[in-house]
């Protein structure tokens, strides 16, 4: 065979060589990205995408929400997916109570919802005396989620203040309640003004712009991904969240 064959079929094995490694990787990119995608996937009914790979779904509510069906919110299953927890507002401040507070948290329980209280923290005000308000609204039992503290605005306080407030709030709740709050807020306001100093406490983390989970740096237990959800028996859009875990694990996180 001659030296200019040899080196034409050399050239051709190369070329299909090349042309079979950039089909491999063409193919294991889309692999890759329809995985993703399949990750959030768009369920009309709730009226937005929906992380599935997470097994455990829940939604947030407040009295902005209204009046709320509770026995439709628990039937509602759309493919599979259902909603099993339900974070409710039961305070602000130093003296507000939701209004809507003491009636979602009684029939939440009823229908079979597994409910967690959340108190929506003022930074202009004592972190000791919101703890008490707080403290003299709610009343946990056995199974509910435990309390949470939704700090999302400095109001001009300095980080110095708002961290001393903030971890007065933490404390006394631990003290009074045997178990260790939640902090609930975005992954923007957690990294400018809270940081590692709460890093030892769960996470329930709000982030909107990431499919896959929520864009932070440590654990999280919980994440807001949408807050255009809609639900059968609640009349205004609602937050939707996944917890980033199993049944057993949910359930070792609940209050004893």
């Amino acid at each position: 065979m001659s030296v200019r064959k040899k080196q034409k079929i050399r050239k051709w094995v190369l070329w299909l060589l090349l042309i079979f490694v950039l089909g491999v990787v063409a193919l294991i990119n889309y692999e890759l990205w329809q995985s993703k995608e399949d990750r959030f996937v768009r369920y009309q009914e709730f009226g937005t995408d929906i992380p599935v790979n997470y097994a455990i779904h829940g939604i947030d509510v407040s009295w902005h929400n209204g009046r709320i069906n509770w026995p439709m919110v628990k039937s509602m299953e759309v493919r599979g997916v259902h909603l099993d927890f339900v974070f409710i507002k039961a305070t602000e401040g130093l003296g507000r109570v939701d209004a809507q507070f003491r009636r979602n948290w009684e029939e939440a329980k009823s229908a079979g919802m597994i409910r967690g209280p959340y108190h929506f923290f003022l930074a202009t005000k004592s972190g000791r005396a919101q703890a008490e308000n707080f403290l003299a609204t709610v009343t946990l039992e056995s199974g509910d989620i435990p309390p949470v503290v939704d700090v999302e605005d400095t109001y001009g306080v300095r980080d110095t203040l708002i961290h001393q407030r903030l971890q007065e709030w933490l404390d006394v709740v631990q003290a009074n309640t045997g178990t260790k709050p939640i902090i609930y807020t975005s992954v923007d306001f957690y990294d400018r003004h809270l940081g590692r100093m709460f890093d030892g406490y769960p996470l329930w983390a709000a982030h909107y712009l990431q499919k896959e989970n929520p864009r932070i740096a440590r654990d999280w237990s919980f994440w807001q991904h949408s807050e255009f959800g809609h639900v059968s028996g609640i009349n205004a859009e609602v937050d939707f969240d996944v917890f980033n875990g199993d049944s057993l694990a949910l359930k070792q996180l609940l209050m004893p």
